[in-house]
């Protein structure tokens, strides 16, 4: 496992180890003794979540409020996403600032998104399963978001926004200027 470092302070890209052979591929999709080694960190993911999205769905910008706000290990089981991930911690130096990174079924990599930041993909393949491990259980009255397309974080999501397929609750997030002054 190969451990990188984003621009945004306390995130991670994950490259597994993958083991190929004429009958497929082996890898580890996590080693915490690994893990806690290469970064430091040492975190009990309590919940897993998996989802399916057609090509062109968004999901996000989602994070959970205070005390609820959750760790995740994000990655892609099949298929291709657009995974971006927002600062959204003011006492950050990369406050506001978004990175993002293709995770596929092929390069396999994950993404350490700390408590604090927003969350969102896009599906880019026409199917895509999507894998998240979480620290903290799912609190839905601490739920929140950011609506995807807010002018002043700019995410190029390298998807034709008419051709994206968004929920109504994710269409009616607030901007990043009024949640975070």
């Amino acid at each position: 496992m190969k451990v990188v470092e984003t621009p945004l302070k306390d995130c991670f890209l994950i490259k597994p180890d993958i083991f190929y052979d004429k009958r497929g591929l082996f890898l580890e999709s996590y080693h915490k003794k690994k893990f806690i080694e290469l970064t430091g960190i040492l975190k009990d993911f309590v919940q897993d979540n998996q989802s399916v999205s057609k090509q062109g769905v968004l999901r996000g910008l989602h994070y959970q409020k205070e005390e609820f706000g959750q760790t995740k290990l994000v990655r892609t089981i099949f298929g291709k996403v657009l995974d971006v991930v927002v600062d959204l911690r003011p006492d950050s130096p990369t406050f506001k600032q978004h990175y993002k990174a293709i995770l596929d079924d092929e390069n396999l990599h994950q993404l350490y998104i700390p408590k604090g930041f927003g969350h969102g993909f896009v599906s880019l393949s026409e199917t895509s399963v999507f894998a998240y491990k979480c620290d903290k259980y799912y609190h839905p009255d601490s739920e929140a978001g950011i609506i995807f397309d807010d002018p002043d974080l700019a995410i190029d999501w390298e998807f034709p926004k008419q051709k994206m397929i968004i929920s109504e609750k994710d269409l009616k997030q607030p901007k990043l200027k009024d949640v975070f002054v």
